[in-house]
């Protein structure tokens, strides 16, 4: 009898526990690639080309090959201080508006093999890449649609020349993360000897999707950015802001690389019909590229962690530029701010206080979706409520008063974007105090406020387009108030 009763026990859990879905994907999601990409993070960008030798931003078309010459290039150097800074990877400017290639281009004498350096034999993207691939490093591309120099540019046969480059640097290279489109197209420039002003229609001119075939063809990897995607999306700005409200959704259809979006892409779209997160990128320096008068003006290893905050902590990926200088070599300034600001974000991190702890909600959707899935410490766990509820709160018990000033938080983003609006308290002194207000999560936000001593945090998810399914909150004790 008593074996009988056991196994009716087992059977109605089983039948119990199979009536447990997990939640249906709610709106787009990541493809593997984008979710890839949202956990690199913390990328470098180095912006170098002839305008490095020349002290200018934009190239206009007409410098001399023999301009490019660095006495002492060293891409290891590079890779070494991007591993030592905690960054994933480099997208390196492979073409700028100046059209000068720093790979030895077959359809084109602008490039490398005309310099002096290495006597034509060099090619910066190949020893990049070696680098990268040295140091664990992703390696990525920056090819400008505007070309300063082609004599064909603004007529259809530019975009067989485009598109030739393109593939050369989707094929020589390797494995390749990302594609990066700049909006610039068109103005003047040298245009072979032209020197002339030509405008194009950058709605139609570059024929985005068949451009875009190329690189699903080849490197169906990597993500592109521009404007408009397809995968990532621009910011908005090159101040470094990412928008406290980011959704990685984004209506594109009617978008292209270059139009007069910048408003709105910060925030996205909330009912986007598709998934394209938001890329932050900014430079160390005043400028892009490399020059010496602006040695002083390095960005601090505390500005660095604000940018830090405002876009990896505002839903954003971060691609921090530092651009060689005229040796090839990233600069000792930039190096030691860069490294210094890699030990302030290990302090900032390093005191965690909230994993493992006695986690509580006011719903769960039912075994393996429960409160204590939000700081386990596995990524892929997440807690969930039922379909209907569309808010819930989760509160984290310290066990004694404990200070702090930090909270990370993370949707399980396959599922999709969902939280509208959320809050966080502290229990001190036997009141419930309110912390920060929020609107959106994705895949990870990261607040700061004034040093608390509580005995537990609450996070109420207020809003949410479906049942929130928080995969992750931390909270911190950081140097400082």
């Amino acid at each position: 009898m008593k074996k009988l009763l056991s196994l009716f026990s087992v059977i109605i859990c089983l039948s119990a526990c199979a009536q447990i879905t997990p939640p249906a994907p709610f709106g787009p999601v990541p493809s593997e690639r984008q979710q890839a990409w949202h956990e690199l993070e913390y990328y470098m960008f180095a912006h170098f080309t002839v305008n490095t030798f020349t002290d200018k931003e934009w190239g206009y078309g007409d410098e001399k090959e023999s301009v490019f010459n660095p006495s002492e290039l060293d891409c290891r150097q590079w890779a070494k201080v991007a591993k030592e800074a905690g960054m994933k990877g480099i997208i390196i400017t492979a073409k700028h508006h100046d059209g000068f290639c720093l790979w030895p281009s077959e359809f084109t004498e602008h490039s490398v093999k005309n310099s002096v350096w290495k006597d034509g034999k060099g090619d910066v993207l190949k020893e990049l890449k070696q680098a990268c691939d040295e140091y664990g490093l992703k390696f990525g591309v920056y090819l400008s649609p505007w070309d300063r120099n082609s004599a064909v540019y603004g007529t259809p046969e530019y975009l067989v020349y485009y598109r030739n480059q393109l593939r050369e640097l989707l094929t020589k290279y390797g494995d390749i993360y990302e594609v990066w489109f700049d909006g610039a197209n068109g103005g003047d420039g040298f245009y072979g000897g032209k020197r002339e002003v030509r405008k194009i229609d950058n709605r139609t001119f570059y024929d985005w999707a068949n451009t875009h075939k190329i690189v699903r063809e080849l490197q169906p990897m990597a993500m592109m950015f521009s404007d408009a995607g397809p995968d990532t999306r621009w910011v908005g700005n090159e101040s470094g802001m990412g928008s406290l409200t980011n959704w990685c959704l984004l209506n594109k259809d009617e978008m292209y690389p270059g139009g007069n979006f910048a408003s709105m892409l910060g925030e996205g779209n909330e009912d986007g019909n598709y998934w394209v997160p938001a890329e932050v990128d900014v430079s160390i320096r005043p400028g892009w590229f490399f020059h010496a008068k602006q040695d002083s003006l390095v960005r601090t290893p505390e500005n660095l962690m604000e940018l830090y905050y405002s876009s990896v902590g505002r839903n954003s990926n971060l691609l921090l530029n530092v651009p060689p200088d005229r040796r090839g070599l990233l600069h000792e300034n930039d190096v030691k701010s860069l490294l210094a600001f890699s030990e302030l974000r290990k302090k900032e991190f390093e005191n965690e206080v909230a994993k493992g702890k006695k986690v509580t909600v006011s719903a769960s959707r039912g075994k393996g979706y429960e409160g204590s899935r939000v700081n386990d410490g596995n990524p892929e766990t997440y807690w969930a409520t039922k379909d209907e509820d569309k808010s819930g709160e989760i509160i984290i018990d310290l066990g004694t008063e404990t200070e702090v000033n930090r909270i990370l938080l993370q949707e399980y983003i396959k599922l999709g974007q969902r939280v509208q609006e959320f809050k966080v308290e502290a229990f001190a002194d036997g009141v419930w105090k309110h912390l920060i207000d929020g609107t959106t999560i994705g895949h990870k936000v990261i607040r700061k406020f004034p040093v608390e001593k509580a005995t537990k945090i609450k996070v109420i998810i207020n809003k949410s387009k479906a049942c929130p399914v928080i995969s992750n909150i931390e909270l911190f004790r950081a140097p400082g108030n």
